[in-house]
């Protein structure tokens, strides 16, 4: 069994809250009580790591119900918080629970997939840590297509009259041809310097097992498909074929085969098991489709059962996984959704209870959509110059176009439905559609956008009350 210990730091970073939403702002724009909501949930993570004892263990996470409109940045907020402490992360829509047995999912479903994301994130780390060691033993595959090992000459009567062990022990206490090192030793040096990337090999690969898709979906049945999934897996013969791949191919395959076997599997799932259960994220968005508004019948039975069924995952219970169970005490649940009709009071009472830390997410205003367009490292804007730069294109986004984009953006969300940041992508994609369709054959290759430009391409579809309603 491993010192569990050593694994405390996997999904946990020491930045200050102050240092964790300087990270966020680089990627979203506003909403800083929601960032330091989140910010002081990931420091509280940290701290209760360094607690000993019992406290160590009854100090559980907080859990976040964030409430906002669609588009104002509560997934991001979520999806980047995971990214900045590495940690398994996993969104999933409340709504997917409905009705479960007819098209609904199990809800320990979510902790099973979570399990599954901690272990690829764990595989590939010690996959990582190996990494020197299997590109050696890839580059002594590749020799040995080049310079395969010369066969020994073995008796054909040896073994009937008892012979061919000691033919075998002579073989071995040969030393190895001169000539058969000496070519392997100058494909090596060839190897080194580049020289053979490009040349075609013939090499054997393992086929990796093919999922049976679709035949354990109902509810309760998904964990048991996956155990028995991997128990015909373990006893079916592993299918091995030929392919004809280039060298640099070849190095790329063989060192996942190599790096596969130097990790120990059952200790990768251990050490997974222990970090989705300390450090594993889960966010529940849709939360508000799930909630209940007055008396319950019809539809609202069958919410309120997924809120019944939800419950338990969020109190803290233990779920079985094909990697061994699960405990979700110490996981951090954070639920979002827009609360237009319905109002977090209208959740039931216990997982009301669950989610202390409520934060409100503003909507999206000019200033807002200025900043999207322009700040962060993945901006809309620098998406678009550089995606028309691959064709030669120079696009240049004056102040006054910015400033209108962002305007228009605002008037069509107040007008028609309010999703936030989503409507500045499709201005910008009906902003840019002609250039990028005509940038292949364009001779003038620097494209000037400013108000005007913006005006003529944008302003007729958004006046008009027909097609508005096409801009999604």
């Amino acid at each position: 069994m491993s010192d569990t210990h050593t694994w405390d730091n996997i999904g946990m970073n020491e930045q200050t809250p102050r240092e964790i939403v300087a990270e966020l702002d680089k990627f979203i724009v506003g909403q800083d009580e929601a960032k330091r909501s989140v910010a002081i949930a990931l420091r509280n993570r940290w701290r209760s790591r360094q607690l000993t004892g019992t406290m160590k263990d009854d100090i559980i996470p907080k859990n976040i119900l964030m409430i906002g409109s669609t588009g104002v940045g509560k997934t991001e907020i979520a999806r980047r918080l995971a990214k900045l402490v590495k940690a398994p992360f996993i969104k999933v829509e409340a709504t997917k629970f409905t009705e479960v047995g007819y098209v609904g999912r199990d809800v320990e479903s979510i902790v099973r997939d979570l399990a599954e994301t901690a272990v690829r994130m764990v595989r590939q780390q010690r996959m990582d840590e190996v990494k020197e060691k299997a590109e050696e033993l890839a580059e002594e595959r590749i020799l040995d297509v080049f310079v395969p090992e010369p066969k020994k000459s073995k008796n054909p009567l040896g073994r009937l009259f008892g012979n061919d062990a000691d033919d075998d022990e002579k073989d071995e206490a040969k030393p190895a041809e001169p000539k058969y090192q000496a070519g392997r030793e100058w494909v090596r040096k060839r190897l080194k310097k580049g020289e053979l990337e490009n040349e075609l090999i013939e090499i054997d690969v393992e086929e990796a097992a093919r999922p049976m898709v679709g035949m354990f979906s109902g509810s309760g049945l998904e964990g048991m498909g996956d155990n028995l999934q991997d128990m015909i897996g373990s006893l079916m013969p592993k299918r091995h074929r030929k392919r004809k791949v280039t060298v640099s191919a070849a190095r790329k395959v063989f060192a996942q085969e190599e790096a596969a076997k130097l990790i120990d599997m059952d200790e990768v799932a251990e050490q997974a098991v222990y970090v989705a259960e300390r450090s594993g994220i889960v966010f529940l968005d849709e939360i508000d489709k799930v909630a209940v508004r007055g008396n319950t019948g019809g539809a609202d039975v069958s919410r309120e059962g997924v809120q019944r069924d939800i419950l338990p995952i969020v109190e803290g219970s233990t779920v079985m996984t094909k990697y061994g169970p699960v405990k979700t005490d110490h996981i951090l649940f954070i639920a979002a959704g827009a609360f237009h009709t319905a109002k977090p009071s209208d959740l039931i009472p216990e997982l009301q209870g669950r989610f202390p830390i409520r934060v409100e997410l503003k909507s999206l205003r000019k200033e807002d959509f200025e900043k999207i367009l322009t700040e962060p490292q993945n901006a809309l804007i620098k998406q678009y110059q550089a995606l028309l730069g691959i064709e030669g294109l120079e696009i240049i986004f004056e102040d006054s176009a910015i400033s209108r984009i962002a305007q228009l953006a605002c008037d069509v969300n107040d007008e028609a439905e309010d999703i936030g940041a989503r409507r500045l992508h499709t201005l910008l994609e009906k902003l840019v559609e002609d250039v990028s369709f005509d940038a292949p054959d364009m001779t003038e290759k620097t494209v000037k956008i400013d108000a005007e430009y913006v005006d003529n391409k944008l302003a007729e579809i958004v006046k008009s009350s027909d097609l508005s309603q096409f801009i999604l």
